[in-house]
């Protein structure tokens, strides 16, 4: 019921975010403009001076005018993908993770042929992890298969939820070509499935079996989920230094430029 849940909120959340600024170049563009995507998060925001020119105003009483930091995108090198992947596969969010579901597999006892104990609970964490380290290595991999940018940028939005529908959009989503526009994702969606099946048919007891790595992968989903959330509204890691943002001057987009 809750993937049920979930994919429902991410149906209407992209209906209602193709009808605001955020996703996709958060904001629509005039006619003969390019549509530039959302900016990675917590990237630097550098002013550029504008080479405009008024000859009714005095150049030296010109300022910048304020509007949404805007990114034009532009792929990850190889060496910042390998950075990625060392903040997605072990940096804080997949280790407090798994001490977080060890947790709660511990209060269950789940599996119970694992007992209770200090050395239960660290073979619970010593699972979950693995589950986590190869969820987040299948992504990587698949998207190199498959051209895809599956790391996370922050939305250049403003508002609680449209930076929740952005983030939730982002678990299925993934930027293609060299304008990274975001579409479906295989490498996304397809890689928390990778990791329960690894799971139930490598170590977990002999019981288990592939439909139980189905279900144990929709809530690997929800979880990659509330990832993305986190990516957003707390803390971005690495991939929020992929690139500079130079903030753009003039109107704010789908307005007329001077």
């Amino acid at each position: 019921m809750m993937v049920r849940g979930l994919a429902a909120l991410l149906v209407l959340l992209y209906g209602f975010t193709i009808a605001s600024p955020c996703v996709n170049g958060q904001g629509a563009a005039e006619a003969g403009q390019s549509t530039l995507p959302s900016a990675p998060a917590g990237t630097r925001v550098e002013a550029k001076p504008s080479t405009q020119s008024n000859s009714s105003q005095n150049p030296s009483s010109s300022l910048p005018v304020h509007i949404e930091p805007t990114a034009v995108y532009r792929r990850p090198t190889e060496r910042e993908k390998l950075r990625n992947f060392a903040f997605d596969a072990f940096g804080p969010y997949p280790v407090f993770g798994a001490l977080f579901v060890a947790g709660i597999q511990q209060g269950y006892q789940t599996p119970p042929e694992w007992g209770e104990g200090s050395g239960a609970y660290a073979r619970r964490f010593g699972s979950d992890f693995g589950v986590e380290l190869i969820t987040t290595s299948t992504r990587y991999v698949l998207a190199e298969a498959f051209r895809e940018d599956t790391l996370y940028y922050r939305c250049a939005c403003s508002g609680f939820f449209p930076r929740f529908g952005h983030a939730l959009l982002s678990t299925v989503t993934a930027r293609h070509g060299e304008d990274g526009r975001y579409r479906f994702s295989l490498a996304a969606i397809g890689a928390p499935y990778a990791g329960t099946f690894a799971a139930t048919l490598g170590w977990y007891p002999s019981r288990y079996e592939p439909m139980d790595g189905f279900r144990m992968g929709n809530y690997n989903l929800v979880g990659a989920a509330g990832e993305n959330l986190a990516l957003e509204f707390i803390y971005g890691g690495p991939h929020t230094l992929l690139g500079r943002v130079r903030i753009l001057k003039g109107r704010a987009a789908g307005a007329d430029n001077p």
